[in-house]
């Protein structure tokens, strides 16, 4: 199958490697990308010979989030009912559809994991990145929390609390100090170590690997993080409502790059960090 915004590659070993390829774009998130990436995974999950998934990103990122330019309430790539607040009901199901897979997927994460990145990238079931790698949820500064409400699942009530109220990132060190990730690298080392992790995982039978992967997702959901997130979304959708998201919305729809410097500037990082 042909591709346009992510690049398939079936490695050794039983590995298969979808790459998010938007580089100009920094690898942002539209519905188009979105719905390749589903039908890939889904396409993987079905092929006996793909036993586990890396999901990476082409250029100089893994993804830096939503592409703001693009009109995500079209061209979606799987029903969604378009009321009031269904944007983040509709992500956390994309986010279920990783969950749910029987073959365990990985996430290969440098340079910036930003908003929808990082929500792509917990969604995954192992994650690794790049010691340097930059991953953040600035949208809290402006507009909202994240449509995934997976930070305190993965982090901890108090370091999510730290990153939700000042949008700050962490580096690829601290996310594998902060449960985030499960180990960081060097970012010249980061491919090859990832294919080792993924081989490793190739090499037990699918069928008893789907029984591993659902027997961890089962204590979790147990403990209530699928009911805690999909709660989330709630939260999400009322922020939409308030002043500061709708004078930010109409900063965006004006000048799109403005309105992030404008976010920015005042912490010193992300595109006003990349300026100085």
């Amino acid at each position: 199958m042909e591709y346009q915004f992510i690049e398939f590659k079936k490695l050794d070993k039983g590995v298969g490697q979808i790459l998010l390829n938007r580089p100009n774009k920094r690898n942002a998130l539209c519905n188009p990308l979105r719905q390749e990436l589903f039908n890939c995974l889904e396409e993987c999950d079905k092929d006996e010979e793909v036993r586990a998934i890396i999901i990476s990103g082409n250029g100089s990122c893994f993804c830096a989030g939503y592409d703001l330019s693009y009109d995500n309430s079209k061209d979606l790539p799987y029903h969604a009912n378009t009321n009031d607040g269904f944007w983040p009901r509709h992500v956390v199901e994309g986010a279920f559809k990783i969950w749910d897979l029987s073959t365990p997927v990985i996430a290969q994460v440098h340079g910036y994991c930003l908003a929808g990145g990082t929500e792509l990238a917990a969604s995954c079931d192992l994650v690794y990145v790049a010691n340097d790698a930059e991953i953040g949820y600035p949208v809290v500064r402006s507009m909202s929390p994240p449509d995934n409400q997976f930070f305190p699942w993965l982090i901890g009530m108090r370091n999510a609390m730290e990153m939700m109220l000042t949008g700050e990132s962490i580096s690829g060190i601290e996310a594998e100090q902060l449960g985030f990730a499960n180990r960081s690298f060097e970012e010249k080392e980061l491919s090859k170590e990832v294919l080792k992790i993924a081989q490793k995982i190739a090499q037990v039978p699918a069928d008893i690997q789907a029984i591993n992967k659902r027997s961890i997702h089962r204590q979790m959901e147990i403990m209530g993080l699928r009911n805690g997130i999909r709660a989330g979304t709630e939260l999400q959708a009322l922020a939409m409502h308030s002043r500061s998201t709708k004078e930010h919305l109409q900063e965006l729809s004006s000048n799109l790059k403005e309105a992030l410097t404008k976010r920015d500037k005042e912490f010193g990082d992300y595109r006003t960090k990349d300026k100085d």
